[in-house]
């Protein structure tokens, strides 16, 4: 048996050969963890440093949690090769997305943020929530070609 006949199989729905392996394909090609890496760093940079001490340890903790777990999770999932599985744990960043949503609308009524911040962040949420849904369907569709 050559390499090129070898496959790996990686669960009961996927498989992938050897030679069809690119190693600088992976999560972080996907548009979705990208959009979700924007808004990691968007509350990184403009949201946390905004926040009082007293918040340090309640609301600051929950946006790291949230904003972490969104690229967390895709990057998760594309390494488990498996579709059904792997959707759920999709669900679960747009759900983290949901989340950082909500946190950021805590933040304008707390005035902790500017509407100029909130218009920014509410961009980069709902950009990452399309692409996270798009990927969602995507995989669904892929399957069910299987």
């Amino acid at each position: 048996m050559c390499d090129e006949d070898y496959q790996i199989f990686i669960s009961d729905s996927v498989h992938e050969t050897i030679s069809g392996y690119n190693k600088y394909r992976d999560f972080t090609t996907l548009k979705a963890w990208q959009d979700a890496r924007k808004v990691k760093l968007f509350f990184y940079r403009k949201v946390i440093p905004m926040l009082p001490p007293s918040k340090k340890f309640n609301l600051d903790t929950q946006i790291r949690k949230a904003s972490i777990g969104a690229t967390a999770n895709i990057a998760e999932c594309y390494g488990r090769y498996h579709y059904k599985e792997g959707i759920q744990f999709y669900r679960t960043a747009r759900g983290s997305l949901y989340e950082l949503k909500d946190h950021l609308i805590s933040c304008l009524d707390f005035d902790y943020i500017n509407k100029d911040i909130f218009n920014e962040g509410l961009n980069l949420i709902e950009t990452a929530k399309i692409s996270i849904s798009g990927y969602i369907n995507y995989t669904k569709q892929r399957m069910n070609e299987k």
